[in-house]
């Protein structure tokens, strides 16, 4: 990474050793960091994809952090901008993700598709890049 990114998703999981294996399986997500936590939770962890991070970790009801799983609606959705939309949309269903929104050019001038993880966070994949249209 050139520069330190500024914002950090942070995401909840039941599973979060399976989360991991199943975020570098299906959507190319490089693991960073990995702290163990009690009873084979995971405490904190880090993952890269091109120059963005997620933070991710188990779920702790004691704080209030919830996997999707045990939410009755999407609570939020990350965005990742790719340069291959078309590999990473069929490396991503090869994986068995859920896809939510197929591959599409879009009219605004993206590429790309929406899928669920295995606990059903919302992530979407694309070309187009918000802070490069910053005048």
């Amino acid at each position: 990474m050139t520069t330190a990114p500024t914002v950090y998703p942070a995401l909840c999981y039941r599973d979060a050793s399976a989360a991991i294996e199943w975020l570098k399986d299906a959507f190319g997500l490089k693991e960073m960091m990995v702290v163990p936590g009690e009873n084979g939770s995971v405490a904190h962890a880090e993952m890269s994809i091109g120059e963005g991070v997620i933070m991710l970790g188990s779920a702790r009801s004691e704080l209030g952090w919830s996997s999707p799983l045990d939410l009755p609606a999407v609570n939020q959705s990350v965005y990742v901008v790719i340069g291959d939309p078309d590999g990473h949309y069929a490396r991503a269903e090869a994986a068995g993700a859920e896809i939510t929104r197929e591959l599409v050019t879009t009219d605004y001038g993206s590429r790309g598709y929406s899928a669920k993880d295995i606990e059903g966070h919302h992530w979407s994949f694309g070309t187009y890049q918000p802070a490069a249209n910053e005048a």
